[in-house]
């Protein structure tokens, strides 16, 4: 484990990288729009003037103890921390994304914990839920999702 000022720290290092390299790399490869949440960045750049695999190389050379991988749009399809961002002709639309290892579980009704912690888990689910802007057939799905999570614990 690290001391707890490591993650400020980071947070710190990454916030100067990102104030010194950005522009020019924004610049070179077009770059429209860039969401970082932590570790994690969501870049939404112009594949007619760039590719993927020119950025990686060029985030990969900003320090030599950084190094980015790329997690590429499938299916016009790609996941960005809990959502899944789907692109279509005339739209993004946005889902919840689970990894395949997500369990369906919460705190059990009948455990002992703390009722409040029962609760907790409840108000996560559906403040998720509307907060993400969901619609249509996404917001139906995923609230089939938590009432299968909430009837299964």
């Amino acid at each position: 484990m690290g001391a707890p000022s490591s993650g400020p720290i980071a947070e710190f290092f990454l916030q100067h990288t990102d104030n010194r390299h950005l522009e020019r790399i924004s610049h070179k490869h077009r770059i429209i729009d860039y969401f970082r949440y932590v570790d994690d960045i969501l870049l939404i750049f112009d594949p007619n003037h760039s590719d993927i695999y020119s950025i990686l190389t060029d985030f990969n050379a900003l320090h030599p103890n950084i190094h980015f991988t790329a997690e590429i749009e499938r299916d016009d399809t790609i996941n960005y921390l809990e959502i899944s961002i789907h692109k279509t002709p005339h739209e993004l639309k946005a889902s919840i994304y689970r990894k395949p290892t997500f369990t369906y579980s919460i705190v059990p009704y009948t455990s002992n914990h703390p009722t409040q912690h029962k609760y907790a888990a409840v108000r996560f689910l559906y403040n998720r839920l509307n907060s993400y802007g969901l619609q249509g057939q996404e917001y139906k799905q995923e609230l089939n999702v938590i009432h299968n999570i909430l009837h299964n614990n």
